[in-house]
């Protein structure tokens, strides 16, 4: 028999009997990245999720299939968010500083969404080919961030801001490499996000420091 701890008890007993939730899918989602992060993906279960979201234990399966189903619809939903933060960098060349430009699009979603959706695509990497069959080959998450990382660093070569000889293709694999790295081994955002400003600046400024003038 499943008994509740003193804290997911106190969260239903706050919970109104049959009154609707809003943006219940969101609700659930939110749920479960507190669970990975908390206990890991390892511990993921149906009942996890709903008990630290605080509803009926039916309510999950209410709007999706099984637990796969959630969980392949949650890694969809985030790597479209981490997608769309990094559509605008198009748009930057030219302006503000490189390595700014960079850090805003890879902080464009939070790192604390970004953590447990990454943790759970390397728990879980059947969970990436059903990502790519929605959003398309190349066009979610971290493959959509590289891609346009690279599509933005080869129009600040030619603008002149980087140097000719830069790889746009290297650096934007180097960028997704730092970015995944701390959001699976950082404690805390703040931490994650000075180490991500530290290096995309020590990156940029090597290949900015030989750029023509």
């Amino acid at each position: 028999m499943f008994i509740l701890g003193a804290t997911e008890a106190h969260r239903l007993d706050r919970m109104p009997r049959g009154v609707a939730i809003p943006e219940i899918r969101q609700h659930l989602f939110s749920a479960v990245e507190r669970v990975i992060v908390c206990d890991g993906p390892a511990r993921l279960s149906g009942r996890a999720v709903t008990a630290e979201a605080g509803v009926a234990a039916g309510l999950l399966y209410a709007h999706f299939t099984d637990l796969d189903d959630f969980l392949a619809s949650y890694a969809v939903d985030r790597a479209f968010l981490v997608s769309a933060g990094a559509s605008a960098l198009a748009d930057r060349a030219g302006e503000g500083s490189v390595a700014g430009n960079l850090c805003e699009a890879a902080l464009a979603t939070p790192l604390e969404t970004v953590r447990p959706w990454a943790r759970l695509l390397v728990a879980r990497p059947d969970l990436t080919g059903s990502v790519r069959a929605i959003l398309g080959e190349g066009t979610a998450g971290f493959d959509a961030f590289e891609g346009a990382v690279a599509a933005y660093l080869t129009e600040e070569r030619r603008l002149g801001r980087i140097a000719a000889t830069t790889d746009p293709a290297a650096l934007a694999l180097a960028l997704v490499g730092v970015l995944h790295h701390l959001v699976l081994s950082a404690d805390t955002a703040s931490a994650e996000t000075d180490r991500l400003r530290a290096t995309v600046t020590a990156l940029i400024d090597g290949s900015t420091a030989t750029a023509p003038r």
